[in-house]
């Protein structure tokens, strides 16, 4: 007995010398660098952060995503799995109880009988863990279910912002697809004009063909963009899974916002530090690391001693009618020490490798939030900058769209060439078609924002919850 006890004590110096891992090491920043221009107050995105945009529609289409995406469901399924794997992992180092019941009859010649026997035997077996098999088990298994609940949110975050962005796009197009039709109306307008010119000697051929190049021109961008609403119909279905047929009039009578405020939103991005605990890919990258870790340890773990005890009893009768007879019970019990000795390098060698996984994993981590503190400076700077080309956009359509009156009046007082009027027709649609885009644009920078400080917690399904 004192030699086994010698040889736990030594096992345990042993294992108290494992090395430690690293920890990460994470340069922190105070504030961000393109964050001037907003609040530096904690992250608040609200409940729901789609809400702040003020569109129905969208509210509606998010939350009918998230209610019924088939990625979601995946992601939550994923959750329960690896809840039940606890289970199992902790069932692994727990006692385990099992029973045998047996009958055999065999004939025998000599007497000239059957020889019998019967078992009913109990069975309990346990493998002690003894230098921390069982929590480094637990906690990987711990960390699994949160690294799951964090993909989960990430996935619901991810879908929040495709629906919104897709949204935002759906809205561009049809608007320019209203343009493109406004567009074709007028200069119809000006090729019956020119024609009547035409008619009467007061323009010339190269004139009329050339109404009608800017009429066709128009007119060919329509079904252009009737296919790119359709098409972003298709991708908006897909997101929300619906069919394409209950979403044919999304955003057919939204009013976007006013063209001269372009900074409708007041957001508060916090410090670098906050994104640690919000962000979803960050989270989870922290979790795998915890897992690396706990692997590394049960590593460690299968190089010492296991102590396994095992204990059976029951009754062993010759004869059914002795099978609880006081003369048929046994009892036996066991118990046993195993200790690795030399397997050529392989359990030492897993336990490097389990290293160099954490290892793996701590950098992948590192480099998570490296990328999140980009992704947050990306949308500042987008936001930031867009907002200042959109108001000298802004000015930019204005004063084209006074050409174009003034240069079409001119032109039909015989004052002006009709290549003015050509000029500023072009310069007009296309001033306009542009500003579309950047409306939308800017709506999408304000979605990677939110998207990149991590959304709102409070929105997360029920089922991407910790519980």
């Amino acid at each position: 007995m004192r030699r086994i006890l010698y040889i736990l004590l030594v096992a345990s110096a042993f294992c108290s010398c494992n090395p430690r891992l690293t920890a990460p090491q994470l340069t922190q920043r105070k504030e961000y660098i393109f964050g001037a221009e907003f609040s530096h107050d904690s992250i608040a995105l609200g409940n729901k952060w789609w809400q702040m945009f003020g569109d129905t529609t969208l509210n509606t289409l998010v939350e009918r995503a998230i209610e019924q995406n088939k990625n979601i469901k995946i992601a939550a399924s994923r959750i329960e799995e690896a809840r039940n794997n606890l289970v199992v992992t902790r069932s692994t180092y727990l006692p385990s109880l099992s029973a045998t019941i047996s009958a055999e009859g065999k004939y025998e010649s000599a007497p000239n009988a059957i020889a019998q026997s019967y078992q009913i035997l109990p069975q309990a077996s346990w493998e002690i863990p003894l230098f921390g098999s069982l929590r480094h088990a637990t906690e990987g298994a711990k960390a699994q279910i949160e690294y799951q609940v964090w993909e989960c949110r990430g996935v619901q975050l991810s879908l929040e912002a495709e629906v919104a962005t897709t949204y935002f796009t759906l809205l561009q197009y049809r608007q320019e697809l209203n343009i493109a039709k406004r567009s074709s109306e007028l200069r119809r307008d000006m090729v019956e004009l020119v024609d009547s010119l035409y008619h009467y000697g007061y323009a010339s051929g190269v004139h009329l063909e050339q109404a009608r190049s800017l009429l066709y021109t128009a007119e060919a961008d329509i079904p252009l963009y009737e296919k790119a609403i359709a098409q972003t119909l298709l991708s908006l279905a897909t997101l929300t899974s619906d069919s394409p047929e209950a979403l044919i009039n999304v955003g057919e009578t939204n009013n976007r916002i006013q063209t001269s405020d372009y900074n409708p939103y007041d957001i508060n991005i916090g410090v670098p530090s906050d994104i640690l605990h919000r962000r979803p890919d960050v989270m989870a990258a922290y979790y795998t690391m915890q897992q690396s870790a706990a692997n590394a340890g049960l590593a460690r773990s299968a190089r010492l001693p296991s102590i396994t005890l095992s204990l059976y009893g029951g009754t062993t009768p010759d004869h059914i009618s002795r099978l609880f007879s006081s003369k048929a019970w046994v009892a036996d019990a066991l118990a046993s020490i195993t200790q690795p000795i030399y397997n050529f390098g392989g359990l030492r060698r897993r336990e490097l490798a389990a290293r160099e996984a954490y290892k793996q994993s701590m950098l992948a981590y590192e480099q998570s939030y490296i990328e999140a503190l980009n992704d947050v400076e990306s949308a500042l700077v987008a936001i930031t900058s867009s907002r200042k080309e959109l108001l000298r956009y802004a000015g930019l359509v204005k004063s084209y769209r006074n050409i174009a009156v003034m240069t079409y009046a001119l032109y039909r007082n015989g004052l002006s060439d009709y290549l003015d009027v050509i000029d500023a027709e072009r310069s007009l649609y296309t001033s306009q078609m542009q500003f579309e885009n950047l409306i939308a644009q800017q709506y999408i920078n304000y979605i990677n924002l939110c998207k990149a400080l991590g959304g709102a917690p409070d929105s997360w399904s029920d089922f991407c919850a910790n519980k």
